[in-house]
């Protein structure tokens, strides 16, 4: 098996991509009446990537916002309900705007809606991360194993060092969310790391920069 050079948790410039946190994930929606299914403990885990937002405010390490959002005419929606989703994220619905008070987003945060389950399908992503002259991209939000599996695969390609959080991410499914932080594994050995070792990582900069 090859080895790997043990790389830092944060390689050169870091950004926090904070991936569909959206009023959705807040709301007392009953499991069964859900376009997309959630593990158990969803909205606990996207509350706890607050403390990665917090802590990257405080670091200043930028934060990018990303919705994914669709028209109502569903003109936009392609193939994303021939699986198990179904009709989801519409401009039209109160709860697909940003939980920007849950997430204390402030008026000039970044900000992105994608219409895929990439951030970079279709979207200024890589042009924003570019002129933000980032190397290592830390990845919260859901789900696990769609919007921030995609988005994670597209960032390895373009050759960015990424990280997830694991406590700050959330599948559809428990054994969904498993397998797909295992794959971000398989393509970067130290992908997957827990809230504590990031803001350790992050409180680390921040001394640095003001050394």
């Amino acid at each position: 098996m090859t080895t790997t050079k043990k790389r830092d948790l944060i390689e050169g410039r870091a950004a926090l991509v904070v991936i569909d946190i959206m009023k959705s994930a807040f709301a007392p929606i009953p499991d069964d009446k859900r376009a997309i299914a959630h593990m158990p403990d969803y909205a606990e885990r996207m509350a706890r990537s607050k403390l990665a937002i917090d802590k990257a405010r405080e670091a200043g390490i930028p934060i990018v916002f990303i919705k994914e959002v669709h028209r109502a005419d569903l003109i936009d929606m392609g193939r994303e309900t021939d699986g198990d989703e179904d009709i989801h994220c519409l401009d039209n619905n109160p709860l697909t705007e940003f939980a920007e008070e849950e997430l204390g987003m402030l008026p000039d945060d970044y900000r992105i809606a994608k219409r895929r389950y990439s951030a970079f399908y279709g979207t200024d992503l890589e042009i924003l991360l570019k002129g933000l002259k980032a190397d290592t991209l830390i990845l919260v939000g859901g789900l696990t194993d769609v919007c921030v599996h995609y988005t994670f695969v597209d960032a390895h390609q373009g050759d960015y060092f990424c990280r997830v959080i694991e406590d700050c991410v959330a599948g559809s499914s428990l054994e969904a969310h498993q397998a797909s932080l295992k794959a971000m594994e398989y393509l970067q050995h130290g992908a997957v790391r827990s809230l504590d070792e990031v803001l350790s990582a992050m409180q680390a900069q921040a001394e640095s920069h003001a050394a």
